[in-house]
């Protein structure tokens, strides 16, 4: 059991490289950023902070304030809320490529990482430690509003992260609204012709973690 956890740590890493390059690629769409991005991108313009370091930063503000909702956390939403960012970071360093400047090439390179990012989220839920930080918000903030459907508390918290990041100065363009509706669709497709279905997955937090790793169980 405890060299299923590390495998499950592994998997995280690598589902959350595969999930950095597709939001990488909707940043080199430069068509407009979607929401949390487009804060992220935000504040880096107005602290000494890159994209990286504000997007991890935005992420443990979120993972404090997943913690005072008392949502679950599992290893999987902190190794997320540390990693995610600094990977974008990462691919944007390393691509040799000037950002795009064709609007229809944008779109499917957008498209492009929306798919990328879609996989990325099954190789991460199936390892079931929890849901990032931004989901976990989510569902917080939805067991508190509990007559207004999920779906508009989602648009209204992406609302907020847009106007804030659009504040900020982060960019807003048509890649906004493709991100805004077609991320979910395309996420919805791939997980339909690869019969993946996240409710099922049972999810173990950080304390469950904890305890399996202590035991004396091998297995």
């Amino acid at each position: 059991m405890k060299k299923a956890i590390l495998s499950e740590w592994v998997r995280i890493a690598a589902g959350l490289s595969v999930f950095a390059f597709g939001v990488h690629l909707t940043i080199f769409a430069n068509i407009g950023l979607a929401p949390w991005d487009c804060l992220g991108m935000g504040l880096s313009l107005h602290t000494p902070l890159n994209y990286g370091l504000s997007m991890t930063f935005c992420s443990i503000l979120i993972l404090g304030i997943d913690l005072l909702l008392r949502e679950r956390i599992g290893f999987g939403t902190i190794i997320d809320a540390v990693l995610t960012g600094n990977l974008v970071q990462l691919c944007n360093d390393l691509n040799p490529f000037p950002l795009n400047e064709n609007l229809w090439l944008g779109i499917v390179l957008m498209l492009a990482g929306f798919v990328f990012m879609a996989f990325e989220m099954m190789i991460y839920m199936k390892a079931a430690q929890c849901c990032g930080p931004r989901d976990s918000l989510l569902v917080g903030l939805g067991k508190r509003m509990p007559k207004v459907p999920i779906g508009i508390v989602e648009i209204l918290l992406w609302g907020l992260a847009l106007l804030c990041g659009w504040l900020l100065g982060g960019p807003v363009g048509i890649g906004t609204l493709v991100s805004t509706f077609g991320a979910g669709a395309v996420t919805q497709v791939i997980y339909s012709l690869i019969r993946f279905e996240p409710r099922d997955v049972r999810h173990k937090d950080v304390f469950e973690v904890i305890r399996i790793l202590l035991s004396r169980r091998e297995t």
